[in-house]
């Protein structure tokens, strides 16, 4: 099974509270598995308060909805080895 790396990374983002914000990220295979996205080093599940899902395959997103103050620090999305973080 060939390595799944990432095409195109995490971008830095700024809001406002009470915004949802959506973090994007394109790896190079479709169906990658192994994938984690993190926030301030702690594992999010995909529950009311994050969206987490993948468009045309390849592009996986996660909406944090309603961010608060609580929610400053750094976004990592993780497949496999690779990393990026925003």
């Amino acid at each position: 099974e060939p390595e799944v790396t990432i095409v195109s990374g995490l971008k830095d983002m700024v809001v406002f509270e009470g915004d949802d914000v959506t973090f994007r990220c394109q790896v190079s295979h479709e169906n990658a598995r192994d994938v984690e996205w993190k926030l301030q080093d702690v594992a999010l599940q995909n529950n009311e308060m994050n969206e987490i899902s993948v468009e045309k395959g390849k592009v996986h997103t996660l909406t944090l909805r309603k961010v608060t103050e609580q929610d400053i620090g750094t976004v990592t999305f993780r497949v496999g080895r690779h990393t990026s973080t925003a």
